[in-house]
């Protein structure tokens, strides 16, 4: 009787475990890593403390949220579009849909709850506010549809999904948008993305990626030197003349363009020397040098802004 009740067990533990490993895999499909994405480039407007309210904050918490979803919605559709070229690479034919761990039909129920959900927090949008979103969908449908087989257009296109955000989170606050910027934000997510396309050129090959066809090694790596040098006179025109800190802009740009130097030397030393760069996300998170110098950084302009907005305070961390 025993044996019966144990036999009775084995397959409904199995179910339970394969009901389990279903609900990760389509948690998996959202990208969950890639929200940081939206968490830190969308509330970059809130760096001026002057635009802080209950309603501009709630609005910057609708713009993080409504960018997931919309991201989880293309991610989806791109998984669906790029299953037999995901196949082709080491990393993404691991992904749930290119795997084959998840059937058609729950694939299909789970992005219809996602659009449901974007839909829903659309319809709720601040007035005005969502056209970046709704920029950043077409976009990256045109993208699945065609133009990331296009050089240099592909690279184009996703660099202009994080000038999105920043716009988004400019429009959730009311703040005058700067364009040092969100030149110095496209041109940096260009610097990543390229470092991306190198890696997976040199280690994985064009199979999985048509437009690597149109790139050759040395053509990144001149086209990575541009775009750090544009990251870093966007990022130095930006903090001289339009960060929120006046009248200390020169200071914080005499603090800051050491570590911007060095981020950026970093990042290229991971992609030139290290032969990294395959993940963005993983290597802007887990690098301990990064995350080091960028700490550093922030406890050094945080202090900046406490002199701003503190005067009193001037004397002694200015001296």
């Amino acid at each position: 009787m025993g044996s019966v009740n144990i036999a009775r067990e084995r397959p409904a533990k199995r179910t339970r475990a394969g009901v389990r490993r279903q609900v990760m895999d389509l948690f998996l499909l959202a990208r969950p890593a890639h929200w940081a994405k939206s968490v830190l480039v969308v509330p970059i407007a809130l760096v001026d403390l002057a635009v802080w309210s209950w309603p501009a904050l709630a609005r910057v918490a609708w713009s993080i949220a409504a960018f997931i979803l919309a991201a989880a919605v293309i991610y989806l559709v791109n998984d669906l579009v790029d299953q037999r070229l995901d196949r082709l690479h080491p990393g993404k034919r691991r992904r749930p849909i290119a795997a084959g761990r998840l059937s058609v039909t729950a694939v299909t129920l789970y992005g219809a709850v996602l659009i449901g959900g974007l839909i829903l927090l659309l319809t709720y949008a601040p007035h005005g506010s969502s056209w970046p979103v709704l920029g950043y969908l077409g976009l990256n449908v045109a993208y699945s549809a065609g133009l990331k087989r296009l050089p240099l257009i592909d690279m184009g296109v996703v660099s202009s999904g994080f000038a999105l955000r920043v716009v988004q989170g400019y429009l959730a606050t009311g703040a005058a948008l700067p364009g040092w910027l969100l030149i110095a934000v496209f041109s940096g997510s260009l610097l990543l993305i390229l470092g991306k396309r190198r890696y997976e050129l040199v280690e994985v090959g064009v199979e999985h990626r048509p437009s690597l066809r149109g790139y050759s090694v040395e053509f990144l790596n001149q086209l990575l030197l541009l775009a750090g040098v544009v990251c870093l006179a966007a990022t130095s025109a930006y903090l001289a003349t339009e960060a929120p800190i006046a009248p200390h802009r020169q200071e914080a740009l005499l603090i800051s363009l050491p570590f911007v130097l060095y981020a950026l030397s970093r990042y290229l030393q991971v992609v030139l020397v290290l032969k990294g760069g395959g993940d963005p996300v993983r290597l802007l998170l887990r690098d301990r040098a990064l995350i080091a110098s960028f700490g550093i950084w922030l406890c050094a302009i945080g202090a900046l802004v406490l002199v701003t907005r503190i005067p009193s305070i001037s004397p002694i961390l200015l001296p």
